[in-house]
């Protein structure tokens, strides 16, 4: 046990990061407590979820609007099909919405609206933090502790990142997080096989975490199917040597991501299978791209993430271009995520490609890390440390100024 509490697992750096974590989760409690009212009822896909946990149905699967026209209910049945399936999401997205009602006994009539509120909004700010965690562990071990602290402090005070922590009808934290997670478990997975053991037995906690990735990301949303031939390639291209090993790791975690869905269908092959036929793994429209107000969204969503991260992209965007040493892979893979990602969004204008901004966020957040980290390691380290923290203090004390605003227009 005194090996695991060591110094370089809960330092000085940690206790620093743990404490940006708990700011975003008081931020997220401010905005959600001065929030509107939540009406008594549960939110629909909270309610599709208990229905499944109490044994009545599939979640998002045959359902039948009480007034008869989908598009009157909740917002999550916009999308639906005419016989009641959802073609973006498993019963895993219900399940996991629905999860701490499950746990918690019902409220007296006159607080259940605070209740259902708090209680549905427990998933997303869950995987916020989360999100959070990973995003500086990742960080900070690519690009040392200040690119870790940098991501991290973009990614709290950022105002998409805690409206999406709070988006309870359409949640996307789970995918987003899922998302992060399959990319950089795949590329520290690979990482791994040079070293002299049996390479599935000894990863078989990284081969857990990408299959757990995988079936959060296309159980969240079915369209994230991408991820899996992503992680595929990083892993060719890491390992030339030991592709054998990395397809058999890769295949594993697949088969694992598979059996996860499986379970959420509570291993009914029917539910399965009609669940699979109705859903919509990419829905890309070609003549969106032609469409100029689908780029002035993605810019839009892009700049709510903050001033920061308006100002300091294109800075990133720009020395990667013309300065060599930037050029590497830590750099360039979560480049290539977030183009990716902004690319699927723009062909997929409206829901589920909307999600698709929020998940480019945090490998936006990463480059950028490792651009301005870089920047630091230079002759001019003063300057350039100086620009950097007043940058991301200004977005600090600008995101605390807007959510004091927030709460006095309530």
């Amino acid at each position: 046990m005194g090996g695991f509490f060591t110094r370089e697992r809960f330092g000085r750096p940690q206790f620093l990061a743990g404490l940006l974590l708990l700011v975003l989760v008081a931020e997220c409690l401010w905005m959600g407590a001065h929030g509107p009212a939540t009406e008594s009822r549960l939110p629909f896909q909270v309610a599709e979820g208990l229905r499944q946990w109490r044994g009545i149905g599939i979640a998002g699967a045959g359902y039948v609007s009480p007034g008869g026209d989908l598009t009157e209910q909740d917002e999550t049945v916009w999308s639906f099909t005419r016989d009641g399936y959802d073609p973006n999401h498993s019963p895993l997205w219900y399940l996991i919405a629905s999860a701490p009602v499950v746990f918690w006994p019902a409220p007296s009539q006159e607080d259940s609206g605070r209740y259902w509120k708090w209680l549905a909004l427990a998933p997303c700010l869950t995987f916020a933090v989360l999100l959070g965690a990973s995003l500086w562990y990742v960080a900070r071990r690519l690009y040392g502790n200040a690119g870790g602290f940098i991501a991290l402090t973009l990614y709290c005070f950022s105002p998409q990142v805690i409206r999406s922590a709070l988006s309870s009808p359409v949640p996307e934290m789970g995918a987003a997080w899922g998302t992060f997670g399959t990319v950089f478990t795949a590329i520290a997975v690979t990482h791994t096989l040079y070293a002299p053991r049996e390479v599935v037995l000894w990863n078989w906690r990284r081969i857990l975490l990408l299959g757990l990735s995988l079936a959060l990301a296309v159980g969240s949303q079915f369209s994230l199917w991408i991820l899996v031939p992503v992680a595929l390639a990083f892993m060719l291209y890491l390992a030339p040597e030991r592709r054998g090993a990395a397809l058999a790791i890769w295949g594993a975690a697949c088969l694992l991501a598979a059996f996860l869905l499986s379970a959420s269908y509570f291993f009914r092959p029917a539910a399965l299978w009609l669940g699979l036929s109705h859903a919509s793994f990419m829905g890309i429209l070609g003549r969106a791209y032609a469409m100029p107000g689908t780029y002035w969204e993605t810019l839009a969503q892009v700049t709510r993430c903050g001033p920061a991260l308006t100002i300091a992209a294109p800075v990133a965007l720009l020395v990667y271009c013309v300065w060599r040493r930037t050029r590497y892979f830590g750099n360039t893979a979560p480049l290539l995520v977030a183009a990716l990602l902004l690319i699927l969004a723009l062909g997929m204008p409206h829901y589920p490609g909307l999600g698709f901004h929020l998940m480019a966020v945090p490998f936006l957040f990463v480059f950028v890390a490792g651009v301005l980290a870089d920047l630091i390691e230079t002759p001019q380290r003063s300057l350039v440390t100086a620009c950097v923290w007043g940058l991301l203090s200004a977005n600090a004390i600008w995101n605390l100024w807007e959510l004091a605003r927030f709460a006095g227009s309530r």
